[in-house]
């Protein structure tokens, strides 16, 4: 079994963050959990090799997707459901790549999951390619391979604010939005409309996903440190501000949402600790 984040080669990290692979099973259907995905700062392909891709979003019914699925950026919690055994290739994309590889605002994505397939044609066949192999490091070489095929075929140029964006994914430090305008030679409302174009969000709601998501990882991985430590470690002012992020995003407090999270698969098999102790020191 194995969670983990595979640093991509190095002529791919303009477009994608990592290539994750989440492989686990459960010996009883019975002890199957649920994850509840809070939000992060990434768009993403997966490639369903065992089992089921489920989501509930809040206020909806549960969606059975394909087995090649394209999710844009969230700004709540998904559950997912995926079945006694799952195995799932993923493609985590840089804050703006799937406009830059698409062509297709980023916005029509937030908070989505579409059938790959509507979007990439002929992906099928890198899904057989990985359905064909149980090497883990032959599916990361398969998914890099595809996505060669996709940069050779973008839709839209490199902008100044791609790689301020992913600046932003990288940093917790808080910035003003009219520097960034600046550094991507756009005045702040050109900055804000071409921001959200291209990620799915505003600056301001992404940064705020960004120290979110550093929270998140930190508190997993230092289970027994104190809210305020983790608060100061991931850019917040206070616990209070932590606090106020958490109810936005997962509509509870820190403390609920992690006693939740202590049901997810990676922690029902042990496999919390060190998937985010790497994440946590990214």
């Amino acid at each position: 079994m194995l969670i983990r984040d595979f640093i991509p080669h190095i002529s791919l990290r303009k477009f994608v963050q990592c290539i994750r692979i989440v492989h686990f099973q459960f010996d009883d259907i019975s002890q199957v959990s649920v994850k509840a995905y809070p939000p992060k700062p990434e768009q993403c392909l997966h490639f369903i090799l065992q089992g089921q891709f489920t989501t509930e979003a809040e206020d909806e019914n549960k969606i059975h997707h394909s087995s090649i699925v394209l999710g844009g950026q969230q700004t709540s919690v998904v559950r997912k459901f995926s079945g006694q055994h799952f195995l799932d290739v993923q493609i985590v994309f840089q804050p703006s790549a799937f406009y830059q590889i698409t062509g297709i605002p980023a916005f029509e994505l937030t908070n989505r999951f579409i059938n790959a397939t509507d979007v990439f044609p002929g992906i099928h066949y890198t899904l057989d390619e990985m359905m064909h192999t149980a090497d883990y490091n032959e599916m990361i070489t398969i998914a890099q391979s595809f996505v060669h095929q996709l940069i050779r075929n973008a839709k839209k140029a490199e902008h100044p604010l791609d790689s301020i964006s992913t600046q932003m994914r990288e940093s917790i430090t808080h910035v003003s939005m009219d520097g960034l305008a600046r550094d991507a030679f756009l005045s702040t409302k050109q900055f804000k409309r071409k921001f959200f174009e291209r990620t799915g969000v505003n600056p301001k709601t992404y940064a705020r996903i960004v120290r979110f998501n550093k929270a998140f990882n930190l508190r997993n991985w230092f289970a027994d440190s104190d809210w305020s430590y983790i608060a100061a470690k991931s850019g917040f002012t206070d616990y209070q501000h932590l606090s106020k992020d958490y109810k936005l995003f997962t509509g509870m407090t820190p403390a609920q949402f992690h006693e939740l999270e202590l049901q997810s698969p990676e922690c029902t098999l042990n496999l919390a600790k060190s998937l985010y102790r790497t994440r946590a020191i990214l």
